[in-house]
């Protein structure tokens, strides 16, 4: 417990899934937080369950892919707490299709959320942390970075761009005490996946936890000051990963 006291994090996708399991966990190791996402219910639930259990969140809505939101987002924060110890870019939406059938909206949308908003949060996080003089961005991949499924090439596209903008916010950043990592999941039981794979009658693979998983962003957030973990792979033991092809 308080791994994370007097720490400041912002978390967008909270409402929900990962983000929601990140924050709560995060709470739980003393971290102030911010909760942003476009589902403003969504947030006040997360925000009011770690209220209950003794925590500081508050909602800031936000549109990712839109500069003045982020900007907003950034804004408020600084204001209600001083300072942006821990970004965790968690925000992402899980579009595809075959590639002659794909439209220009479908490629749009993904990119927009899934790598823009990674662009632009990270990128007003960074100005706040270079005046610290420290801070943690951490990104939230996948491991179709490494391994694409059938028909999800917008998907997979704007994962792989997390790698390289990932090591470029670490390169830009060394000189200043700003880490950026890449956290990887595999299978992650949250409820947008199980409904998916109920209604469309797909056995269930061996998944891991939205909490199982928040336990090793708890930990890259821990990691002492002068030491970041830059890209690691997190999934159960039986998915299919190497080879699956």
């Amino acid at each position: 417990m308080n791994k994370l006291s007097g720490k400041t994090t912002i978390i967008t996708g909270a409402g929900s899934g990962i983000g929601k399991a990140i924050a709560i966990a995060f709470a739980q190791e003393g971290s102030n937080l911010i909760l942003a996402s476009r589902n403003t219910e969504r947030l006040n639930n997360t925000r009011d369950q770690i209220k209950k259990s003794g925590g500081n969140a508050i909602v800031v809505p936000t549109d990712v892919s839109k500069e003045s939101d982020v900007i907003n987002l950034f804004k408020t924060s600084t204001q209600e707490f001083d300072k942006i110890d821990i970004l965790i870019n968690n925000s992402g939406v899980m579009e595809g299709g075959s590639l002659e059938n794909l439209s220009l909206k479908t490629w749009n949308n993904v990119i927009n959320v899934n790598l823009t908003g990674v662009f632009l949060c990270s990128r007003e996080a960074f100005k706040i942390m270079k005046s610290q003089g420290n801070g943690r961005i951490i990104n939230i991949g996948s491991i179709s970075a490494q391994m694409p499924r059938i028909n999800s090439l917008p998907y997979s596209t704007s994962k792989h761009g997390i790698v390289g903008l990932t090591k470029c916010i670490a390169l830009e950043g060394r000189d200043y005490n700003i880490s950026a990592s890449t956290l990887h999941p595999g299978n992650v039981r949250t409820e947008t996946r199980f409904e998916r794979d109920k209604k469309n009658n797909m056995d269930l693979e061996p998944m891991m936890s939205t909490e199982e998983f928040a336990e090793i962003a708890v930990t890259v957030a821990s990691l002492p000051p002068h030491m970041t973990m830059l890209e690691s792979i997190v999934l159960p033991i039986n998915q299919k990963y190497v080879g699956r092809g």
